[in-house]
């Protein structure tokens, strides 16, 4: 069974949101490639959008470490170097393993029956037969599930921008994973129950053995 990917963000509340979003989005699953050059015209067109809305979110990007701009030269996708990945996990190895804690603690009744459905909807994917982004869509969705759970925004706020720099290195790798490589949806199963059943030592360490499992897939392709 296919299905599609969770929603990851709120409705947007502005034009400059929308573009953010949008425009996160693309750089993330790489529709907008490393080291690429950014048409804020182009882009407000493709989106409906001024380009004052544009402009406004590749300033945000900006602060996500997902664009970079140069005086004179204009505006550019970061570039990404394998150290990288290390960098990134140090922080997740340390911070997700909190938040699914957090979450598991303290996560009201309501949240954790949601908690416990998602899992079992991840159960019924076919994730073999799905296109391999929407898989990475799942995934972002559920991080962002359990990010939420754990009520602390500004926790929240750093773990999705540095997920969003995890997938978004994920994704340059995709087509040398493998197929058990991709199954990163279906871990989340046993660590959603585990916050839902608020095992919160149990979510902690799976949420840390997911990071690691992340960092050695990717080495083992490099």
């Amino acid at each position: 069974m296919t299905a599609a990917p969770l929603e990851t963000d709120p409705v947007p509340a502005s034009l400059a949101d929308r573009a953010y979003l949008a425009v996160r989005d693309q750089l993330i699953m790489l529709d907008i490639r490393p080291g690429e050059p950014i048409d804020d015209d182009r882009l407000a067109k493709s989106l409906g959008v001024g380009r004052t809305p544009v402009r406004e979110a590749l300033k945000r990007l900006e602060g996500d470490r997902l664009v970079v701009s140069f005086p004179r030269r204009g505006t550019f996708a970061t570039g990404m170097d394998i150290a990288d990945l290390a960098h990134i996990s140090e922080i997740r190895v340390q911070l997700e393993p909190l938040a699914a804690r957090g979450a598991a603690e303290r996560a009201p009744r309501a949240t954790r029956a949601e908690l416990g459905e998602l899992a079992s909807r991840i159960e019924e994917l076919d994730i073999a037969g799905m296109d391999r982004t929407d898989v990475m869509r799942w995934d972002l969705g559920v991080h962002r599930t359990i990010y939420r759970a754990a009520a602390n925004p500004h926790l929240e706020d750093v773990l999705i921008r540095y997920d969003n720099l995890a997938t978004r290195i994920h994704c340059v790798f995709l087509d040398r994973l493998t197929a058990m490589d991709m199954q990163v949806v279906a871990e989340h199963v046993a660590l959603l129950r585990a916050i839902a059943d608020g095992e919160a030592d149990r979510a902690a360490d799976l949420a840390r053995e997911h990071v690691l499992g992340f960092e050695r897939a990717i080495r083992a392709v490099i």
